[in-house]
């Protein structure tokens, strides 16, 4: 390959980087920015008031799941190549976080039968499959990896275990849990942490599963144009 065809192809994959990246933020942001208009346009519903309603939405890990792919798509779609550890759990956090919720969604809560209005259908789409579709479509084509260290693996598993301690912690101190299989009150401790250790390792196992995949996939080049100074431990001692 001549080095104008090198830079052309570079381009190329700058150019597809950053749409995929950028569709997907736009999914992820398009389904939360229509919950949070349901939240003010239909009242507080059952939760008593709209500031509980609103404090309801933001505890969902639905909810915080397309937030961490929105922060990470949108950062990739500005400079597909950016590196870092902090980047890189991010980036793993997103992937591992919208995966579960699109499994659980599909796999448990789909037949609940809920009402919803057409924006409501919206959002549901948006949420649940799309951007969970998208991100690791997106990750598995353009990437950016390698990224991920056993470092990520373990510092990534953070987020989850804080969401866990605060659902517990509020759950027991209103009475309200965002999903049927962490509800202490009709479950009974024993089975919602059982529930809980269940999808926890779950995400652990999917995190090491990444891990070994990404080691698989072919590193995906920088663009020159997005090539800067790469961060400390961004290089392809990444995948040690």
């Amino acid at each position: 390959m001549t080095a104008e065809a090198g830079v052309r192809t570079r381009g190329a994959l700058l150019v597809a980087a950053r749409g995929l990246h950028a569709l997907v933020a736009l999914a992820a942001a398009t389904g939360i920015g229509l919950e949070l208009s349901r939240v003010f346009t239909e009242g507080p519903g059952d939760a008593g008031t709209t500031t509980e309603r609103l404090v309801r939405l933001l505890s969902y890990f639905t909810i915080q799941s397309n937030v961490l792919v929105l922060l990470a798509s949108a950062l990739l779609a500005v400079r597909p190549g950016r590196s870092g550890r902090v980047m890189a759990v991010l980036q793993l956090d997103a992937l591992l976080c919208i995966a579960v919720t699109g499994v659980v969604y599909h796999a448990v809560l789909a037949g609940e039968g809920l009402a919803l209005t057409p924006s409501g259908e919206a959002a549901n789409l948006l949420l649940h499959t799309v951007t969970p579709v998208g991100a690791w479509v997106a990750w598995l084509l353009v990437g950016p990896r390698p990224r991920f260290r056993w470092s990520t693996v373990g510092w990534s598993v953070l987020y989850p275990v804080v969401w866990i301690g605060y659902t517990f912690v509020r759950g027991a101190a209103t009475g309200w849990y965002p999903y049927p299989f962490l509800d202490v009150a009709a479950l009974g401790t024993a089975t919602a942490a059982r529930n809980t250790a269940l999808v926890a390792a779950g995400f652990l196992a999917l995190a090491v599963v990444v891990r070994g995949v990404e080691r698989v996939l072919p590193a995906t080049p920088a663009p020159t144009a997005d090539a800067g100074p790469a961060a400390p431990g961004a290089s392809a001692a990444e995948t040690h």
